[in-house]
């Protein structure tokens, strides 16, 4: 089915999209490295603005702090700096570290759900799933007011975000050890039945319709609970990008964050065009995120519009070559391009992790460098 515009796609302010990002935080015993449920006691801690851009997770050790709508990336930078800080406050006050990584590094030995009726649902439809050791992503919302536009967005996003997740792998390790893998979040998220790439849907009704069958058939208890890669928000009107860890250093969630947008104001614009997504198996989609969960930024990519694999930087170099002139309109060019060169050089979170661990062979020495990248701004 052809996109048909409408008279929002007209309206000015898309040549400039806002966005926000939310990130999930760890938090660690000083001592063990595991986590420790104190998420209460670190949220009740906050104060301000802090609070009120706070959430409750799914684990007892986790917090995720949401930021403002921001209008460009000096604005969301400063936000998320901000923020990080206040949470690392509260996380002192409580007696652990915040750390931002993607997935439980040591070990979780306290697994209940918080005591809100949803997390309990969930614990007994999904059983030992809805228990596994905590995970924490970074999500990147773009304002997108037309909702049929936002659904056509997520489906020319399939072939370009593995890219992005490759970008912010940050979890090599688990139980103490390393994985094999740049992400092991992204292993432990494929265990849950509606998280994963996004399906490629003919318009908005084909998306709710098949929300609706998924929730009848009991994979999903309610709409909210539509976790995959891309998705038009059920809350905001934006499109939500949730396919990457949560990035150790400020100024990889400010990459990722401008490569998103980026992203998205170009697509939108193809899709205004009349520009068809890429026909991709998701067989081959799927493929494809495990592929950059498994090498990151560090080996081969599945090139999912010509096919076959490539080096990772030579995907990212295109990436950077189709989304350049939104990145220009933003103002965001020198700086993406700035960061980019440093990934290049220092490597992902990922990278980074098993670095400190080969230098020193002790996993304290690892999170003590999360932990001070965390708080860093």
């Amino acid at each position: 089915m052809a996109y048909r515009p409408t008279a929002v796609d007209a309206a000015p302010e898309l040549s400039t999209l806002t966005f926000g990002v939310e990130e999930e935080y760890l938090l660690l015993d000083p001592d063990s490295g595991r986590n420790l449920p104190v998420a209460d006691q670190v949220l009740a801690a906050l104060r301000g603005p802090a609070r009120e851009q706070s959430r409750q997770e799914f684990r007892h050790s986790m917090v995720e702090m949401v930021t403002p709508v921001c209008a460009n990336l000096a604005e969301l930078r400063e936000h998320l700096v901000t923020l990080r800080r206040s949470a690392v406050e509260a996380a002192t006050a409580a007696g652990a570290r915040l750390v931002a990584v993607g997935a439980t590094p040591v070990a979780e030995p306290h697994r209940t759900v918080p005591d809100e009726p949803r997390y309990h649902a969930m614990s007994r439809r999904y059983g030992p799933v809805a228990h596994d050791p905590a995970v924490c992503g970074c999500h990147v919302h773009v304002g997108l007011p037309d909702r049929e536009l936002a659904v056509q967005v997520c489906n020319h996003l399939r072939v370009w975000l593995p890219v992005v997740q490759a970008i912010t792998t940050n979890s090599p390790l688990h139980d103490g050890h390393d994985t094999g893998h740049a992400s092991w979040r992204s292993m432990q998220l494929e265990r849950w039945p509606s998280i994963g790439p996004t399906p490629y849907f003919d318009s908005a009704t084909d998306y709710d319709r098949t929300i609706e069958q998924l929730i009848a058939a009991g994979i999903m208890l309610d709409a909210a609970m539509v976790y995959w890669y891309a998705r038009p928000s059920s809350t905001f009107p934006t499109v939500e990008v949730r396919v990457g860890d949560v990035c150790t250093e400020v100024d990889d969630a400010v990459l990722v964050a401008a490569l998103v947008r980026s992203l998205v104001a170009t697509l939108a614009d193809d899709v205004r065009a009349g520009v068809t997504a890429p026909p991709v198996r998701d067989c081959l989609v799927a493929a494809a995120h495990w592929r950059a969960a498994h090498d990151g930024l560090g080996g081969e990519l599945i090139d999912l519009r010509a096919g076959g694999t490539r080096p990772a930087w030579a995907l990212v170099d295109e990436l950077m070559a189709v989304i350049a002139p939104a990145l220009l309109r933003h103002g965001d060019l020198g700086y993406v391009l700035a960061q980019l060169a440093r990934l290049r050089r220092d490597g992902t979170g990922a990278t980074r992790q098993l670095r400190a661990l080969a230098r020193s062979g002790d996993l304290r020495a690892v999170i003590d460098d999360l932990v001070t990248r965390t708080a860093a701004g």
